[in-house]
């Protein structure tokens, strides 16, 4: 039985008033979370990713998701309670196995949708994230599944961010440099874009920088803080630091191509 302040969700787990699952029995396949809940779970997998796996600062989620700083408190303390974080108040949090569960089935559905929209509806790569964002949260398992198979099981979106696996793995993938790191003067392939705002997905499709495309990186300059790009069969360009480290490459191309849209490649 559930709590005068919570209704039932499964034979496990109850929800609160508030949205947050209390019960501990979070598997794979049908996640008992909210949206919020699923939201908060897949940032902080994000930024765990970024930082090397180490404690995200609660400001650090609270810009990332555009919330309160108090509001972030609240939400880690009830996450917390819930057996999907760890949190250390003032220092950070970060998610426990079964949290890490939960947030690596979010992203496959973001993910998959996302690539889904392009190759098979033929929507723009700049404008999926937002899509994406929204049907995440309402998908089925048998939807994402049949998607799944449509698309060939793939491994990367089409940002080339992996795709986790029905069991939650993430596809290994060798190291990867940033436009900031990488050798001047290599001919290398875009693999991974982070920054998925659509103006800068727009900017990159422009200069023929999307994944599976070849470039070389000519230069870079501390005083104008810029890097000198020489995209394969296009027009140079310039790119500011930060943009520079939002766009990942590798020496090779193998399962980056993303195919245009309207292709099933």
């Amino acid at each position: 039985m559930c709590g005068s302040h919570g209704v039932r969700v499964d034979d496990h787990s109850c929800q609160g008033d508030d949205g947050i699952v209390t019960g501990r029995a979070f598997g794979i396949l049908g996640p008992m979370a909210t949206s919020t809940v699923e939201d908060y779970l897949k940032q902080i997998w994000l930024e765990q990713e970024r930082r090397g796996g180490v404690l995200v600062p609660p400001g650090q989620l609270a810009q990332a998701l555009g919330v309160a700083p108090g509001t972030v408190t609240s939400m880690m303390k009830a996450l917390a309670d819930s057996g999907l974080v760890t949190y250390e108040p003032y220092a950070g949090v970060r998610l426990t196995d079964a949290g890490d569960r939960l947030a690596t089935h979010v992203l496959r559905r973001h993910r998959l949708i996302e690539l889904f929209l392009v190759q098979i509806i033929g929507m723009d790569w700049s404008v999926v994230h937002q899509e994406a964002e929204i049907l995440e949260h309402v998908v089925s398992e048998r939807l994402l599944e049949r998607m799944d198979e449509m698309l060939g099981r793939p491994i990367m979106d089409p940002h080339g961010d992996p795709i986790p696996t029905a069991a939650g793995q993430i596809p290994g993938e060798a190291a990867l440099a940033t436009l900031m790191t990488c050798n001047l003067g290599e001919l290398l392939f875009v693999r991974r874009v982070t920054d998925q705002r659509a103006e800068f997905l727009r900017l990159l499709e422009r200069h023929q920088l999307k994944p599976g495309d070849r470039l070389r990186v000519e230069s870079r300059d501390d005083l104008t803080e810029t890097v000198r790009v020489q995209p394969e069969g296009g027009a140079p360009l310039q790119l500011g630091f930060p943009a520079a480290e939002r766009v990942l490459v590798g020496a090779s191309g193998t399962g980056a191509k993303i195919a245009r849209p309207g292709s099933r490649a």
